[in-house]
């Protein structure tokens, strides 16, 4: 867009309607003030977090003409639910039904947003997410999980979705701390059917307290998933990956306004020409990388 400051419109709390979940499901819609035949991401924030975090990658991508849509799961702080809740040990599997219920419900999301409607491209759609987001997010792509005996779960992926962005998605669950294999058994990941095309970003400064490996964990779900497959190392960055939660939140131990630039600048062109094979967006800024005499990460593809 040539406005350096595109105007955006967000509404919350849209709520859908959600049997059996205990709580509706809370959701933010943000889209550009202009433009058509717009794409949707769908975002899955991280524990604890919900539809009012990670503005840095939401306003930026609505912003460069993208639908967003943000639901708050059940592990929000904003709703409040003990770990002891008898639902907790399935909220793993919640949050994917919160991201097929959003799928479900565009129409309905769709209205809610002033001057929004006939705007969306219904046939182009993406999740993205971040930690336990990236997880959720990588279900509908494919990712199963593991039972004890290492046989994959059931098949959760949703032809719907046509692309993903995957932050700091954690690895296989060979190497999870005794606490992690014992409270987290879902962290068992199959990537090996993970097949439509993803853009996976890990730190390499990253050091999960769920894992006795080190940052390389993060990589995982490249290096064991199919290809059409990119991956991006981000320079001294750990699990905010620069602040992408947001900018001075607790979170955020390694604040880098260059680096979430970056990653705004490498997502959207990303999903743009994966989504738009015909675009030329994601060439010219990986070769942009490639050629930054000082770069901030680094682009592997399969």
């Amino acid at each position: 867009m040539s406005d350096p400051n595109p105007a955006i419109v967000s509404v919350k709390p849209v709520i859908l309607p959600a049997p059996g979940r205990g709580e509706d499901l809370q959701v933010r819609v943000s889209a550009p003030v202009t433009g058509d035949d717009l794409p949707v991401i769908v975002f899955s924030h991280g524990f604890g977090w919900s539809m009012n975090g990670y503005a840095p990658l939401a306003d930026h991508w609505a912003a460069h003409g993208f639908v967003v849509v943000q639901p708050t799961h059940l592990d929000s702080r904003t709703l409040g639910i003990p770990h002891e809740d008898p639902r907790f040990p399935e909220i793993w599997r919640i949050r994917i039904e919160d991201l097929k219920r959003v799928l479900d419900e565009l129409d309905v999301l769709e209205a809610s947003v002033p001057g929004l409607a006939g705007r969306r491209d219904r046939d182009r759609i993406a999740v993205a997410g971040h930690s336990w987001g990236a997880q959720t997010a990588s279900a509908l792509l494919g990712a199963r999980v593991l039972d004890p005996q290492g046989v994959p779960g059931e098949d959760l992926s949703d032809p719907r979705v046509k692309a993903g962005v995957l932050l700091a998605l954690t690895g296989l669950g060979d190497d999870l701390t005794p606490f992690a294999a014992e409270q987290l058994p879902f962290m068992r990941p199959s990537f090996a059917t993970m097949t439509p095309p993803a853009l996976i970003v890990a730190g390499d400064h990253d050091q999960s307290q769920l894992s006795t490996r080190g940052p390389d964990w993060f990589t995982d779900p490249y290096t064991y998933s199919p290809g059409d497959k990119t991956l991006l190392t981000l320079y001294g960055a750990e699990h905010s990956l620069g602040g992408i939660p947001g900018y001075e939140v607790a979170e955020t131990t390694d604040e880098s306004p260059e680096r979430v630039a970056l990653l705004q600048h490498l997502t959207t062109a990303f999903l743009r020409s994966t989504l738009h094979p015909e675009n030329t967006d994601w060439k010219r800024a990986a070769a942009q990388l490639a050629d930054d005499p000082d770069p901030l990460g680094t682009l592997q593809s399969k």
